[in-house]
């Protein structure tokens, strides 16, 4: 069962974490992103034109602001959880009557609340550089928290396997990061051409990314539908496994 005064100490925790180290987890995301509007979006942007009725800079925020969501509610999830796990003090929730829901949804919603700090902060700064319209808030809206979520839950599995620092940073850099850029940020994948314009519908983040553009700007080069039916399902079934590891204390006990 869910224990209310648990969660909300652990998600004042990390809510304290987040805050207190602000210049850390708020402030690089609003200057790496400013770098981008200014470097992509102007000077190479001047040089590509519109893309579907849309300014270059306009084009490439939804992009932006998706994959700062995505990597910070990773990040956040995976340094947290195994920093607690790595100093011990994780040992106290498993002994204390506190359930592995209630530790696995606490953590996760820090994820998912660092992510949207985020992803605003990101959504403010791409308001200086162009105009940003919002089409469809709810759809909007609806894949970003899913979004938030999934990658929330894929940090606490990073944590639960993690044997040391090396190891949380591993799958940001040579796997996320990497998808993210080929997930559409830049480009559309109609102008790549084949096979790799078919490669690229693998990539699972290419629906987060092109269902975000749609709520935004009401373009995209998939489906927003099948985007979202995937973040749901691969997001339950990370949250069933999180909970199933968390339980039989996996990397906690040994």
């Amino acid at each position: 069962m869910m224990n209310w005064i648990a969660l909300q100490t652990i998600l004042r925790k990390e809510m304290v974490r987040i805050l207190r180290i602000w210049p850390q987890t708020l402030l690089p995301p609003a200057i790496t992103m400013s770098l981008y509007f200014v470097i992509f979006g102007h000077v190479i942007g001047s040089k590509i034109g519109l893309i579907d009725g849309y300014h270059y800079s306009q084009f490439i925020a939804p992009g932006l602001v998706m994959m700062s969501v995505i990597l910070n509610a990773y990040g956040n999830v995976s340094s947290s959880f195994f920093s607690a796990k790595f100093t011990h003090s994780i040992q106290e929730l498993m002994v204390a009557p506190v359930s592995e829901w209630t530790i696995l949804i606490g953590y996760t919603l820090g994820g998912v609340i660092r992510g949207l700090l985020v992803g605003i902060v990101v959504l403010i700064v791409a308001s200086l550089f162009t105009h940003i319209p919002i089409q469809h808030f709810f759809s909007m809206l609806a894949i970003l928290l899913i979004s938030a979520w999934l990658f929330s839950l894929a940090g606490f599995l990073n944590a639960l396997f993690a044997n040391s620092f090396d190891d949380i940073s591993i799958i940001p850099n040579f796997i996320l990061t990497p998808l993210t850029y080929l997930g559409g940020v830049f480009y559309s994948i109609q102008v790549l051409p084949s096979p790799w314009n078919i490669i690229a519908h693998f990539n699972p983040i290419l629906y987060l990314m092109n269902g975000f553009r749609y709520g935004m700007l009401g373009i995209s080069d998939v489906s927003p539908a099948i985007g979202l039916f995937i973040a749901v399902i691969v997001s339950a079934s990370l949250a069933i496994l999180c909970y199933i590891l968390l339980k039989r204390g996996w990397g906690l006990r040994q």
